[in-house]
């Protein structure tokens, strides 16, 4: 009888644990998606807010998001990815509630790594506009344009750095979820 008890105890001790890093692991990914939001939604809206008219040599020239269909993209990627970040935090608080299923996490796992990649285009095309000129030649500069608009970039700049910690968040959550659904029994 004895010894039926010390195996009882074993048993809870060794039970708890994966109880207490579920939690932790719920935590760490509701934490991360809301930090995910908050950069998704900051980049979105500097990005919506970005522009800037100057006189050039007399010319009145303005700079927008909305000329470039790079910049277009960049902030339709990050209004989505923003949107993604809401349905995954309210999927994640949902089933952390219910017992861990490996097959959850699998599918946790094609979310984020879909939003990921989303954002990682959209960075990629901002970030390819600045680099590259009209006819395939590189700039020292970020944009040809900045010496003139230097406040447009600057926020262009600040969206694009935001947008690249989402896609940072989104590789460490889908990290999570591909350990997580490794455990799936087939």
């Amino acid at each position: 009888m004895e010894n039926f008890g010390a195996k009882n105890r074993q048993n809870q001790n060794t039970q708890n644990p994966p109880m207490k890093s579920d939690k932790c692991l719920l935590s760490t990914q509701i934490l991360l998606r809301i930090l995910a939001i908050a950069f998704t939604l900051a980049a979105t809206s500097m990005i919506l807010t970005s522009k800037q008219a100057v006189t050039v040599f007399g010319i009145e020239m303005d700079a927008r998001y909305s000329y470039s269909s790079a910049f277009k993209f960049f902030a339709i990627a990050n209004m989505i990815g923003c949107a993604f970040s809401v349905l995954s935090l309210i999927l994640a608080s949902v089933l952390g509630h219910k017992t861990p299923d490996p097959k959850n996490y699998f599918y946790m796992f094609i979310h984020d790594l879909i939003t990921m990649a989303l954002l990682l285009a959209g960075c990629a095309a901002a970030t390819a506009v600045g680099y590259v000129g009209k006819y395939g030649e590189s700039h020292s500069g970020w944009m040809p344009i900045c010496d003139h608009v230097d406040k447009f970039c600057r926020k262009v700049s600040h969206s694009i750095m935001l947008s690249y910690v989402a896609m940072i968040l989104y590789l460490c959550l889908t990290i999570i979820s591909a350990n997580q659904s490794r455990k799936i029994i087939v």
